[in-house]
C-alpha cells in the first residue's frame, strides 16, 4: 500500500491542506477541476444572490450531474468494448474455421495432385503397351 500524500491545494482563493493516498498531481487536478466549477458558477446571472446553502447545493448538483454523466459514457463505452470483444472473438472463430478448411483444401489438391501423376504415369504406361500390341 503506499503512503499518504498531503498537498496544499488553494480553491476558491483559500488554501487547504488535501491528504490521501492520490498522488499530488491528482489532488491537484481534482482542485483544479472544483475551481473550474466555481468560476462557472461565479459567472452565471443572479449567483450571488443566492444563500450560501444554495450555492453549495447547486454546485453540489452539477458536480453529482459530471458524475453521473461520466457513469453513463463509461457503461456505454464498457457495453461497446464488449460488443467488439464479442465479434472479435467470432471473427477469430471464423478465421480459425476458415484456415482448417484451407489447410484441408491443400491436403485434398495434394492428394488430388497425386493421384493425378499416378493416373498420368498410368496412362503413359498403358499408351506404351497399346503401341506395342498394335506394332505387333
Amino acid at each position: 500500500m503506499s503512503s499518504k500524500n498531503k498537498t496544499q491545494v488553494i480553491i476558491a482563493g483559500k488554501i487547504y491542506t488535501l491528504s490521501g493516498y492520490e498522488s499530488e498531481e491528482y489532488l491537484q487536478k481534482v482542485a483544479a477541476y472544483l475551481n473550474g466549477k466555481i468560476t462557472e458558477f461565479r459567472g452565471m446571472d443572479g449567483y450571488h444572490r443566492l444563500s450560501q446553502e444554495m450555492r453549495s447545493i447547486l454546485m453540489n448538483l452539477n458536480i453529482a450531474d459530471d458524475y453521473f454523466k461520466v457513469r453513463k459514457k463509461i457503461e456505454e463505452l464498457e457495453e461497446e468494448l464488449s460488443e467488439k470483444e464479442k465479434e472479435l472473438y467470432e471473427f477469430r472463430h471464423e478465421m480459425i474455421t476458415t484456415q482448417v478448411r484451407l489447410e484441408n483444401a491443400e491436403k485434398e489438391k495434394n492428394a488430388l495432385e497425386e493421384k493425378n501423376a499416378q493416373l498420368q504415369e498410368e496412362l503413359i504406361r498403358l499408351r506404351a503397351q497399346t503401341d506395342k500390341t498394335e506394332e505387333k
